[in-house]
């Protein structure tokens, strides 16, 4: 019995050709030949020819043309191949070489022009189809010039080609091409590239998921011909009515057949006809639901051809019934398992013209759909950092971007963008933000009177900071007084020089990325004028002995309730670590922005890849859309919020424990604590304006990527230091004081708060007017037109809170007001 080309389409039978046995000198006899001899062992592998009954006309007319899905099927894989560009390299990864030519003659002829007839993208689409429909594979001819250059690639159609076995032992002898004159032509091997689907048992046969889906595609077609028939040759009325004629003429009759007639522009009218003398008799034929059912001949038809193809319903055009989770696995699905090994299939035919190490692919650098694994690991690893279990760099390495290798990205953030906060002294200790409780609280622990905690920075490992030196002091002996360390400090000028306290406070100012402002630093510089070295000592004694000799210039304290500079210190040291950590990683997020594909997509920046790649531009950089400030913004605000928060619930418990000896925190105080991070969110805001502004005017020029990079790095050499110094002593001054007026406000107005300078020559002149003016609380201070609750008064005009260091004293008294 002769063999069809798809087991389900009976019509389309077609003899196999045969094929004559080859001559053979020696050995196994028949239709054979020899493939290889290894070892003393002879493999025979038998050629059946099992391509020669695949009429590939007829499948394309039968089941191509007329099957929707199959059609639809072959198109969807095809269609990559020919709007990918091809790409020659080595080195890399899975989707990007490390290396690439620019030069060789199968990128002109795989993406520009294959031949004189067909594009580059013709002749791929081409190509993918006939390895997807022929049974033999498909085969291309290659045309080299005297060079050996390829100069252009010809589709040869496959049911014209047939290989000839070698019947002494090799491989392949040559191609039989059959011109459409009759004429045959003997190609060299070294001329033709076969491409096929491996068949398992038979080198000389491919396969195609069209065979497995044959009697799928027999089906589709037939059972939508049968409608189609049905349709076109139901001859049948949709009813009979039987009259007597007997008693009619026939212009009764021909009136009873106007009545009666049909038409689509009568369907479904309801006709009523009067009975004659005869009688009528009426009798439905109309047509009822087929026992075929179409419907679900149809959905299981289109299943199994897809199925076959390896291609999701959404694919071809109908996401319907499918979350957008759901149709986006699907796409992955089609280019993981479907359309990758098809597109490693076509560029592998052409490797054997490339030198050792260099391998030819098509580029899907560009795919969406490839992204969904990388994606995922992002996500994973973005978690793994908000956790605190890797650094900034270890994730950019997972995401494919360079590392920053700073300080700050090398770090692990047990919450992002701030510093760690320890539970106890011993935590403290350990982490390296410490300090002496004479200095304050300790980092991270409230102190006794309610004063916020602070949260610094941990500095560099190695035991050289500040911490560390007071560690290492409260291990040692106690020895002698803070009045006899002084007075021997002053009897031995000349000796040797050890670490003191002030040497390990120099050395941990130098830790600290910015300093901090403040009192506490102009105590430190004073300790530094005022203590000589010394030969040896008691590091913890050498701290008190400075402290001793500090002349602080706080006005005397009254009975009540003032805040001091280390509440204002403490606050703006956190600030200042939080903000440090912030643009660091800002000016990171902004410059790898700036090398981004995406962003550079369409500009002056973009390097062509190839003389086909459409994606080079003449335009600037978006500026505003790199630098993403509304969004750095809201990140801003969220990073401050909770160290900010902290310090307001402290400073209201402390005041409100002072004045009612009861420690509450009142909504204002929370409230003051969101004006400042709000009033940073917009700092920062228009410090990135500026930004954008930056890489504008850097582009109205000729320029490099480099120097935008450039330009950006400047910026933040050049405004970052100066910008959080202020922007944490205003949130500071602004939060510490805002907590305690609120706390004030909420025990009633019996509350007295006298507003307090610095007494230096920083004060402002309308603040040194206000200096011990009392009021009740709640009751604002009047300032040149212009309205102050407190000190550092975020809504007030800036001129009058920027770089404000005031500060109120709270005590309990009458309810009239006083002033001094």
């Amino acid at each position: 019995m002769p063999r069809q080309f798809l087991p389900g389409l009976r019509r389309l039978l077609v003899a196999r050709v045969p094929v004559p046995p080859l001559e053979e000198k020696s050995g196994p006899t028949g239709n054979a030949y020899v493939s290889m001899t290894y070892a003393g062992t002879t493999n025979v592998w038998g050629t059946e020819n099992r391509a020669a009954g695949w009429d590939l006309d007829r499948v394309i007319q039968e089941g191509y043309e007329r099957s929707i899905w199959t059609f639809k099927s072959v198109e969807a894989i095809s269609k990559h191949p020919g709007a990918l560009a091809v790409e020659i390299g080595r080195g890399g990864d899975e989707r990007q070489f490390a290396e690439t030519l620019t030069d060789h003659p199968l990128l002109h002829v795989l993406n520009v022009q294959a031949n004189p007839l067909e594009r580059a993208t013709v002749f791929k689409k081409r190509l993918s189809a006939q390895l997807l429909l022929s049974k033999k594979g498909a085969f291309v001819e290659i045309t080299r010039s005297r060079g050996g250059t390829i100069t252009r690639l010809d589709l040869l159609p496959p049911n014209r080609v047939e290989p000839i076995p070698d019947p002494h032992g090799d491989y392949l002898s040559h191609f039989e091409f059959t011109t459409y004159d009759g004429r045959i032509r003997e190609l060299d091997p070294s001329r033709v590239v076969w491409l096929r689907d491996p068949h398992p048992t038979d080198p000389f046969c491919g396969v195609t998921p069209l065979e497995a889906a044959g009697l799928s595609v027999d089906l589709d077609v037939k059972a939508r011909t049968y409608n189609i028939s049905f349709i076109d040759n139901d001859a049948r009325p949709s009813g009979i009515v039987g009259i007597d004629v007997d008693g009619l003429d026939q212009r009764e009759i021909d009136r009873i057949q106007q009545r009666l007639a049909p038409g689509a522009q009568h369907a479904g009218e309801t006709v009523v006809v009067g009975s004659g003398p005869g009688g009528l008799q009426y009798v439905d034929t109309s047509t009822r639901p087929r026992d075929m059912n179409y419907e679900t001949l149809a959905n299981t038809a289109k299943d199994e051809i897809l199925s076959a193809f390896g291609v999701p319903e959404s694919v071809v055009g109908n996401a319907s019934e499918r979350t957008y989770a759901n149709a986006d696995r699907e796409e992955w699905n089609f280019w993981q398992h479907t359309e990758l090994p098809h597109l490693s299939l076509l560029a592998s035919a052409f490797d054997l013209d490339l030198d050792d190490g260099w391998s030819l692919r098509f580029n899907t650098s560009t795919v969406e759909a490839l992204e969904f694994p990388r994606r995922q690991r992002r996500e994973e690893a973005r978690a793994e950092w908000n956790a605190g279990l890797i650094t900034v760099d270890e994730y950019r390495e997972i995401a494919g971007r360079r590392p920053f290798n700073v300080a700050h990205t090398r770090a692990l953030w047990i919450s992002p963008q701030k510093a760690p906060v320890p539970a106890n002294e011993q935590d403290a200790a350990a982490l390296g933000v410490a300090q002496d409780p004479a200095a304050g609280t300790a980092a991270g622990l409230p102190g006794a009177d309610g004063t916020p905690p602070a949260i610094a920075p941990s500095g560099p490992a190695g035991g050289d900071s500040a911490a560390d030196a007071v560690a290492e002091a409260r291990a040692q002996d106690q020895q002698g007084t803070a009045s006899s360390d002084v007075a021997a400090a002053g009897d031995m000028s000349g000796a040797a020089d050890v670490e003191s306290a002030a040497t390990a406070v120099d050395q941990a100012r130098v830790n600290v990325p910015l300093a901090l402002p403040g009192d506490a630093a102009d105590d430190v510089s004073a300790a530094r004028s005022t203590i000589e070295r010394r030969s040896s000592g008691d590091a913890a004694a050498d701290v008190d002995a400075a402290r001793s000799g500090i002349e602080h210039k706080e006005l005397p304290h009254e009975e009540g309730f003032e805040v001091t500079d280390s509440d204002f210190d403490t606050a703006s040291a956190a600030v200042t670590a939080a903000l440090s950590a912030l643009l660091a990683r800002q000016e990171g997020v902004i410059t790898a922005r700036l090398h981004a594909p995406k962003t550079r997509k369409h500009t002056r920046y973009w390097q062509p890849e190839s003389t086909t790649d459409l994606r080079h531009g003449e335009g600037p950089i978006d500026g505003a859309r790199v630098v993403g400030a509304a969004r750095w913004e809201e990140e801003t605000t969220s990073t401050l919020n909770p160290i900010l928060q902290q310090v307001a619930s402290a400073t209201a418990g402390a005041l409100s424990k002072s004045v009612t000896g009861t420690a509450t925190v009142p909504l204002g105080a929370a409230a003051a604590a969101l004006a400042a991070t709000t009033l940073a969110g917009q700092a920062v805001l228009t410090l990135l304006s500026d930004l954008a502004d930056a890489l504008h005017t850097a582009q109205l020029e000729p320029g490099t990527l480099d120097e935008l990079t450039d330009t950006v790095a400047s910026f933040y050499r050049s405004r970052t230091a100066k910008f959080v110094t202020l922007l944490a002593e205003s949130c500071a001054v602004a939060t510490v004081n805002g907590a305690a007026d609120a706390a004030a406000e909420s025990t009633g107005p019996s509350v007295l708060r006298t507003w307090i300078t610095r007494g230096d020559t920083r004060v402002r002149p309308e603040h040194q007017k206000l200096n011990g003016t009392t009021l009740p609380a709640g009751t604002p201070y009047a300032v040149d037109g212009s309205r102050l609750r407190y000190p550092g008064d975020p809504f007030a005009p800036a001129d009058l809170t920027v770089r404000c260091r005031c500060r109120l004293r709270y005590r309990a008294g009458p309810t009239t007001e006083e002033t001094h």
